[in-house]
């Protein structure tokens, strides 16, 4: 089975290709530049098991109209969108740009192959109590204030957010077989911990490792969600080749340690002191609106939206897994991986 693939490149792509290769199918990779980009990339999905010769790649661009795809494709299995622009103070119309009329337009590529179209959105599309605080109404999104969205919550995570009901409604418009798989936040790789710096948990790491983490965001209820990087890889690609797969997979750890505790074993691992005392987030977000502050102290305000203290609920994700006989890595062991391989790298780097 051949499946189509955007945002291959990104850590979360590579591992996506290297699950999908693994079992012998076939990745249609869009990239940008694929003269320049196809060889590392294959050479990244071999390192985790993959096969790179059964990535195929094809030029194609998030901001171009129809993508700019200009090859014919193969039949399609599916299509698996994970191409995303990501910044903290994204701007508005480059967010909706690449983020909602691109994925609008990977949307239409699935309709035009009557294939399955594996959304890749997040977990906050979960938390109702935020969606209403942002003022997205979920029972009828269609008449959601976006621009009031996106001064609230910033223009990449209310892009992300814009994006996934824009899809979900074209989805049902035209009678799509749709699949939306929610991650948390990206862990490291459960066996290695190769965590990609450009990660919220690697920030955190670097954070308490340089001693930017003097008080612990929000109350002790507050966690910050995780999923292993290639457990997430295994359910978007159960995601995209199984059979029959429920509308929507969040892929989220309930296992995951409140924010303190996982600072407090992070810390162990880098022979560093966690900190124990709380800040309230409103009362962090004004400090970090102070110019300057937020780039000095690594931490922009839109991060903290995904620290709050909601509980998910994962049976259905839970029971597909089972059904599949996936097994879910140990999240604090996967925190631990990840610790020590930032630790070993900041060490090697110091070294040289």
């Amino acid at each position: 089975m051949i499946f189509f693939i955007t945002g291959a490149t990104g850590f979360i792509g590579r591992h996506v290709c290297a699950s999908l290769t693994r079992q012998n199918h076939t990745v249609v990779a869009m990239l940008r530049r694929p003269e320049a980009q196809l060889d590392t990339l294959r050479q990244q999905v071999d390192a985790l098991g993959g096969q790179g010769h059964l990535l195929q790649p094809v030029s194609g661009d998030l901001d171009q109209t129809h993508l700019g795809l200009t090859a014919p494709l193969p039949e399609l299995g599916a299509v698996i969108h994970l191409g995303a622009r990501f910044a903290w103070r994204l701007d508005t119309r480059t967010a909706r740009h690449t983020n909602v009329a691109g994925s609008l337009a990977v949307a239409e590529l699935a309709r035009q192959h009557q294939c399955r179209l594996v959304f890749i959105s997040g977990f906050m599309l979960e938390n109702q109590a935020h969606l209403n605080r942002l003022g997205i109404d979920t029972a009828a999104p269609s008449g959601t204030d976006w621009p009031k969205v996106y001064r609230r919550a910033g223009g990449y995570e209310a892009s992300k957010l814009e994006a996934a009901f824009r899809a979900r409604a074209f989805a049902k418009q035209h009678a799509l077989d749709f699949v939306e798989v929610q991650p948390a936040t990206v862990a490291g790789n459960s066996q290695t911990g190769e965590l990609d710096n450009s990660q919220p948990l690697y920030s955190l790491l670097d954070n308490l490792a340089r001693g930017r983490l003097a008080l612990v965001p929000g109350t002790p209820a507050h966690w910050l969600p995780l999923v292993a990087v290639d457990h997430l890889a295994d359910i978007i690609r159960l995601a995209a080749t199984a059979e029959t797969v429920p509308e929507k997979l969040l892929a989220l750890d309930g296992q995951t340690p409140n924010l303190q505790p996982m600072l407090a074993q992070a810390a162990a691992h880098m022979n560093k002191h966690a900190p124990r005392r709380y800040i309230p987030i409103p009362v962090l977000t004004a400090l970090l609106r102070l110019p300057g502050l937020a780039a000095l102290m690594n931490t922009y305000p839109e991060a903290l939206h995904f620290i709050q203290p909601t509980r998910f609920d994962t049976a259905i994700t839970d029971a597909f897994l089972q059904h599949h006989h996936a097994t879910t890595p140990n999240i604090k062991e996967v925190i631990e991986r990840s610790t020590r391989r930032y630790h070993q790298q900041q060490a090697n780097t110091e070294a040289q």
